[in-house]
């Protein structure tokens, strides 16, 4: 039997040695019930197809820095290849961002089609199965960001996409797109007769993801689902309670599905529709804010109209380039970060540099330090009554 009077000094070094190494769990032995939560009380940081400023879009390497550097969620778009298998990646075609015109084995493979009223050639990812893209390599869409990482890496599937959220050492969200389904649906078939929107729901409730907006369950998996195609949005609100926003693109181009005009899915008998269905909207930052010669004209009245029927607002894109940037915020990123948040009012950003929106996130309205120590205090008391239980 133990002295009483060692008690205090066994104690003492429990302390010690609790506080000596760091509070995480090993890899692959995480508790979620230790996970940072995911804030909430700002506006979200959504990490536009990763951190693609630096790492070439869509892959599992620029996800991972997007939440190394402080993502709330992290946005990918969904397509399909030819044998069914959900991808993610932006364009319809490959020619773009991936070393596909290297491979003469695919040089047959070159096709035109319809996409969005729009005759459109190219290597068609639905013409190739899952594992013929994965002998493609991604490269940076844009030729003014770093290409050192061109070649790198491959394109990841939707499960893969998902994996890297729910392995994160924090609660980080997801943000799926369900992107051109009229062209999927024409061109990928599934068995059974489902649909292109069915197999993206299916994959979402195999994972966990369920569960409204702020609800216990959407907490521990916070997901929002996006679609510039109302009619996929209306389709799969029976199927999945989980939060959804309508993508609104610029005043010229309608939407894909139902050919409608961006002054008549923005008015108000329309937003009255489209909020049985949805949580938000994501406009194109310029059709919420006109601009003129580079620089910004008078606000809409969008954002307050939505906000009226209690539509969150997350527009995009936010990228810190010059050529990006308008004249108004004197090629200041963070000039223009403050002007959207806190004279705009939105309610989420997609962003291209999760970093810097993250930096000037904790400058301006950072977590509470006392919420941080309690967090960690908490977690030293249960990894101390956890050594206790096996004495009982």
């Amino acid at each position: 039997m133990v002295s009483s009077s060692v008690v205090p000094y066994i104690f003492l070094l429990l302390l010690v040695g609790c506080a000596a190494r760091p509070l995480y769990p090993l890899p692959g032995r995480r508790n979620d019930r230790n996970k940072q939560p995911l804030q909430t009380f700002r506006a979200y940081n959504i990490a536009h197809r990763g951190s693609n400023g630096e790492i070439p879009e869509e892959t599992a390497a620029g996800y991972m820095r997007a939440i190394e550097e402080g993502a709330d969620f992290i946005e990918t778009d969904i397509l399909a290849s030819k044998d069914g298998t959900l991808i993610c990646f932006h364009d319809c075609i490959l020619d773009d961002t991936t070393d596909i015109a290297n491979h003469k084995e695919f040089a047959d493979r070159k096709r035109t089609y319809e996409v969005q009223g729009v005759n459109t050639t190219g290597y068609f990812l639905v013409d190739f199965t899952l594992e013929e893209l994965k002998l493609l390599r991604v490269k940076q869409r844009y030729p003014f960001r770093d290409q050192q990482y061109n070649g790198d890496f491959s394109i990841i599937t939707f499960e893969e996409f998902i994996s890297i959220a729910l392995d994160a050492h924090r609660v980080v969200g997801i943000y799926p797109e369900i992107k051109n389904p009229v062209l999927i649906n024409q061109h990928v078939k599934w068995p059974g007769g489902k649909k292109f929107e069915d197999r993206f729901v299916e994959t979402l409730k195999k994972y966990g993801y369920k569960g409204s907006y702020m609800s216990k369950q959407w907490l521990k998996q916070p997901a929002f689902i996006q679609s510039f195609a109302p009619t996929s949005l209306v389709y799969i609100s029976n199927q999945t309670d989980l939060p959804k926003i309508f993508l609104i693109d610029d005043m010229i181009t309608p939407t894909q599905d139902t050919n409608q005009s961006y002054w008549e899915i923005t008015s108000d008998s329309y937003l009255d529709f489209i909020k049985e269905y949805v949580v938000g909207i994501g406009p194109w930052k310029d059709t919420i804010v006109p601009v003129s010669r580079n620089y910004l004209d008078t606000p809409s009245d969008l954002v307050a109209r939505a906000h009226a029927r209690n539509l969150q607002v997350h527009p995009y894109t936010f990228r810190n380039e010059n050529k990006f940037l308008h004249f108004n915020f004197s090629e200041d990123p963070y000039n223009e970060y403050d002007y959207w948040i806190n004279k705009i009012g939105v309610d989420g950003l997609f962003t291209d540099f999760t970093g810097s929106l993250h930096h000037y996130q904790e400058w301006t309205s950072p977590f509470a330090s006392g919420d941080k120590e309690a967090t960690r205090l908490l977690h030293k008391i249960e990894l101390m009554l956890s050594k206790f239980k096996y004495f009982n």
